[in-house]
């Protein structure tokens, strides 16, 4: 079976993929207006989301990518005052666990974040990230 491609849309003529609807949806969950993510940075997410759920991620898949990728944007304490200390917590124990794993779908979404130069420097500092 081919692989359903993502869509930006094009001159207003055909809409957005569902994929890229649902990403937009899961980002507004966590108070991340989807115009502050560049195009190019929700298509590489959809496409990392392709890569570990082959066939197609789930709808449940969408809104723990946001919750991460949403922390790195917004840091620790504007992500808090937003959603609460749990969800805050939740961020950076995955964050930490990706950390210590060295890889995987948590570590490319943050790694995705800090060369999209998009990540909070509160993240990059509490953390101790670098690109190089």
């Amino acid at each position: 079976m081919a692989k359903r491609r993502s869509s930006l849309g094009f001159l207003g003529m055909f809409g957005r993929s569902s994929d890229l609807r649902e990403l937009d949806a899961a980002l507004r969950t966590f108070d991340l207006h989807p115009a502050l993510v560049p195009e190019g940075v929700k298509l590489t997410i959809v496409n990392l989301m392709k890569d570990h759920w082959p066939n197609d991620p789930p709808s449940q898949a969408y809104p723990p990518v946001a919750q991460l990728f949403g922390y790195c944007i917004a840091g620790p304490e504007v992500f808090a005052q937003a959603n609460g200390p749990d969800l805050m917590l939740e961020a950076e124990q995955r964050i930490e666990a990706a950390l210590e794993a060295g890889d995987g779908f948590d570590a490319e979404i943050v790694l995705l974040a800090l060369h999209a130069k998009l990540i909070n420097p509160d993240v990059v500092e509490r953390f101790e990230l670098s690109t190089g």
